[in-house]
């Protein structure tokens, strides 16, 4: 048994990038970038109006202007704006040479003859200058960087429409146990439905990697062999859920070694999920999960979605929040690292009421999950924690 922080490490270390690959644009959001990016044009490419208005001489507010031409948005000025005169123009249309300066609608009045004049005290230039957000061969995006819809405009913007990124790592996911039956199913006795298959699926999803659902193992070697092999050379994880503990039917690791799987740890001294096992072969990562549903939960954001970011070349870095305890956490045994769960109720910390690895329930009331430190026995109320969000 080893100490969560080595497991951790391990499997960090363990992580190669996958290779990388081109997209359409309209697949890119959460890939991570492979290279860096650089403009090919000015931004804006022009002087452009921020306001509808008119484009004038500063020297010129406050007087009737002529209005000489009307500027919409695409189209290029036909005449150069000289004293007195100004062009009505649209937002994000060309300002026309001459004009310094453009006034909104709101502070204008027309005459009878159709002459303009500025009525307000003051007004900014309302003009967005060329190339003041970014000149041609500016990096915009760095690599490694996970494309979230903001990003997709930069790329639009400067005609990546087919973006080298990272290939999405395809996650093969497996059940064992004979008690198992699918959620459309009801069960028998002493059968029960497989949630964790589904749970995991959807960690995988949300984690930005591609599930592969290979279906439940029957507890023999040869049906786990069976479904091993099936899914090794599509994915690039592989999880199984059940089958890892020390009890009778328990010879999943067994399975692993078989199929040239080096195992890297088997236990780690956590609560949940002490029978963890992580393999690797070559560059094809495996995952024995407990198979209580709270256990394979945890673990699954503790050490697979880690995983999954850095075979994008992307750190992973879990979002969480420092507040105060509300109630004070106590627990009869300190062997292990704990993670439990917690909620925010008015700017405190409080553990979700929680029964243990099999109660995933619980967690559908969490916030986040706090962790408690191998030999503390008591985190008094009142004291400040990190919560790790969920």
């Amino acid at each position: 048994m080893i100490l969560f922080e080595e497991a951790l490490r391990l499997v960090e270390s363990s992580a190669i990038r996958l290779p990388a690959i081109k997209v359409p644009l309209n697949e890119a959001c959460g890939h991570v970038l492979a290279a860096d990016v650089f403009s090919d044009m000015e931004m804006p490419p022009f002087d452009k109006a921020a306001v509808d208005g008119f484009a004038c001489r500063r020297a010129d507010l406050g007087l009737f202007l002529t209005v000489t031409e009307t500027i919409a948005a695409g189209k290029w000025p036909e005449m150069d704006v000289k004293e007195e005169e100004c062009a009505r123009i649209m937002t994000g249309a060309p300002v026309p040479q001459g004009a310094d300066c453009v006034f909104m609608v709101e502070d204008s009045e027309t005459a009878i003859d159709g002459r303009v004049r500025f009525t307000a005290s003051r007004t900014s230039n309302n003009i967005a200058f060329k190339s003041e957000d970014i000149r041609e061969g500016d990096k915009v995006l760095d690599k490694n960087t996970l494309l979230k819809p903001q990003h997709i405009a930069i790329l639009a913007s400067v005609g990546q429409h087919n973006p080298e990124v990272i290939r999405k790592p395809v996650v093969g996911i497996i059940s064992t146990g004979d008690e198992l039956v699918e959620p459309d199913i009801i069960p028998g006795p002493s059968q029960i439905r497989n949630s964790n298959a589904w749970q995991l699926i959807a960690q995988v999803q949300s984690a930005g990697a591609i599930a592969l659902y290979a279906g439940i193992a029957a507890d023999t070697p040869e049906s786990t062999r069976e479904i091993i092999e099936s899914v090794m050379n599509q994915s690039d994880i592989i999880i199984l859920t059940g089958g890892v503990s020390m009890g009778e039917f328990d010879f999943v690791p067994a399975v692993l070694f078989e199929n040239g799987i080096e195992i890297l740890f088997k236990s780690i001294a956590v609560q949940p999920g002490r029978p963890t096992v992580f393999g690797r072969r070559q560059d094809t990562y495996f995952f024995g999960l407990p198979g209580n549903p709270v256990s394979a939960f945890v673990q699954f954001e503790l050490l697979v979605r880690p995983l999954i970011h850095l075979l994008q070349g992307s750190d992973y870095s879990p979002s969480g929040f420092n507040l105060p305890l509300g109630k004070e956490i106590k627990r009869k045994k300190a062997v292990r690292k704990s993670f439990i769960p917690v909620n925010i109720r008015n700017g405190k910390v409080f553990p979700v009421d929680y029964h243990g690895s099999a109660h995933i329930h619980s967690y559908v009331h969490a916030d986040g999950i706090v962790a408690v430190e191998m030999g503390q026995s008591i985190i008094e109320e009142g004291t400040i924690i990190h919560v790790r969000s969920i």
